[in-house]
């Protein structure tokens, strides 16, 4: 009698210790140990964000799904670690973030779904995947949270900080980053008539063109340059004719403008392309995030 009862025990049970622990729900689900919430400025409203959602959100705008999961981790610590120096300095201000690219990117799930459509349960797993596998790690420099900054493609190498921004940060040191170059905007080309030219850069309208360099970076981004006698910053000639870089350089051919740009960003930091090259070659994401962030740790909240 009591072998019957044990085997109809084992009957009934056994099926549904499997179910509830094998069997998952098709998306990855958060289990929140902390109530830390983002407070993120979209458009004329502010909203609040878990934490670990904001990463979630911010992976999907700022980095290629399709990158490899390693990059794509990098990112997470990165953009975990923008976040925190940004919440310290906005402590006492309404908000900590916008969602644009003047802090990070941020897609909230909606809008992922919409974008993603039959694809979104592979995405978002994937990048929720990212985010777990480095939940609650930050960067760390001298006991202080750092300023990960970030960017798409370099010129071939990092900057300086100094030398695009205004102060000399220890971990923000240029560094080589020739693999860059899988980039699809390592190098772009850009052709303006004459009078688009001048007129974008409320030049006046000349026949010719000369052009002086005035001063650049270490890696070739133009600070500063005279054309046709006017001085100008680099910056400017970037913001009016809405090229990719600052690293760029100008001819005019048969009445028209040939413009030629290399990297896509300020180039301080973690290039994205570059941690998607390194991880392709088999780097880990501390590995990226020790190369492009000179001198860090990785801790956890």
């Amino acid at each position: 009698m009591k072998k019957i009862l044990l085997l109809t025990c084992i009957i009934i049970f056994i099926p549904y210790i499997i179910v509830n622990l094998f069997i998952k729900d098709d998306e990855i689900k958060f289990k929140y140990t902390s109530n830390m919430m983002v407070r993120v400025k979209q458009d004329d409203k502010i909203i609040n964000v878990p934490f670990e959602d904001y990463i979630v959100g911010v992976l999907a705008g700022e980095m290629p799904v399709s990158f490899e999961l390693e990059a794509l981790k990098a990112q997470a610590v990165a953009a975990r670690s923008y976040v925190m120096k940004k919440m310290e300095a906005n402590i006492d201000k309404e908000y900590d973030v916008v969602d644009t690219v003047m802090n990070q990117v941020y897609l909230d799930d909606e809008h992922l779904q919409e974008v993603w459509k039959d694809n979104y349960t592979t995405n978002i797993n994937k990048i929720k995947q990212a985010v777990l596998e480095t939940f609650n790690e930050y960067l760390e420099y001298d006991g202080k949270v750092v300023d990960a900054m970030f960017f798409s493609t370099s010129v071939g190498a990092t900057e300086n900080s100094e030398e695009v921004f205004t102060n000399k940060v220890p971990y923000l040191r240029s560094v080589s980053s020739t693999w860059d170059s899988i980039s699809p905007v390592y190098e772009v080309d850009y052709t303006f008539s004459l009078e688009y030219f001048y007129n974008k850069l409320n030049l006046k309208y000349n026949e010719t063109l000369d052009i002086e360099l005035l001063e650049t970076t270490s890696t070739g981004r133009v600070k500063k340059l005279k054309i046709n006698g006017t001085t100008l910053e680099g910056n400017t000639v970037v913001t009016n004719l809405k090229l990719k870089s600052n690293h760029f350089t100008i001819k005019l051919e048969n009445n028209k403008i040939y413009i030629t740009t290399k990297g896509y960003g300020h180039g301080v930091g973690m290039s994205q392309y570059g941690a998607q090259a390194m991880a392709l070659k088999g780097y880990t994401y501390d590995e990226i995030l020790k190369y492009y962030y000179q001198g860090v740790e990785i801790k956890k909240i």
